[in-house]
């Protein structure tokens, strides 16, 4: 069993499987091909990601890779918490530069669906933060794209933390939406 919410960008979606809990801890079924695809996400991941952050304030974002190498994304945090951005790039679409967050926690159990089409990033929330991610696309440098966190033609609103943001050189270098290569 979980629930789907639609997060107000087509396809970008709050998944929350449910937890079996005692007073011995939880069970929890993160992915399961057959129960998402009776949910209406019928996707085949080809590779699983982990990253871990010391510190409060670490941005990753905003990734993307183009087609024919595009990837969907799901999501969950395993230790921490963050606040998770989804940016449609696809210049076509009625919401081009439209963006939607949530946080997503280990407490929560919670996950995010970022789809195709959609820049991805996330701040840590608290030190000492893990993140899974499953992808339907392996990592390709050829297609890797970046676009700037702080782009104001998005407007995203990140939290304010103390200290700031902690970014990688590509990130901070990364170029505005207008000038970006994105999706048809």
């Amino acid at each position: 069993m979980l629930e789907v919410r639609p997060l107000g960008l087509d396809g970008v979606l709050e998944i929350v499987p449910k937890r079996h809990g005692d007073a011995r801890g939880f069970f929890s079924e993160t992915w399961n091909a057959e129960r998402f695809a009776e949910a209406g996400i019928d996707l085949a991941f080809v590779q699983d990601n982990h990253s871990y952050s010391a510190a409060a304030g670490v941005l990753r974002g905003l990734h993307y890779q183009l087609p024919p190498r595009a990837q969907d994304k799901l999501l969950r945090v395993i230790r921490g918490s963050v606040f998770d951005v989804a940016v449609d790039i696809r210049r076509s679409s009625p919401t081009f530069g439209k963006w939607v967050a949530l946080e997503v926690s280990a407490e929560k159990g919670n996950q995010i669906l970022v789809p195709k089409g959609f820049a991805h990033g996330f701040v840590t929330l608290v030190p000492d933060t893990e993140v899974l991610y499953k992808v339907t696309d392996t990592y390709s440098p050829g297609h890797d794209r970046s676009i700037r966190f702080d782009d104001l033609a998005i407007g995203i609103g990140w939290p304010a933390l103390p200290g700031g943001f902690q970014l990688s050189d590509k990130d901070r270098n990364a170029p505005l939406l207008a000038e970006a290569e994105v999706f048809a």
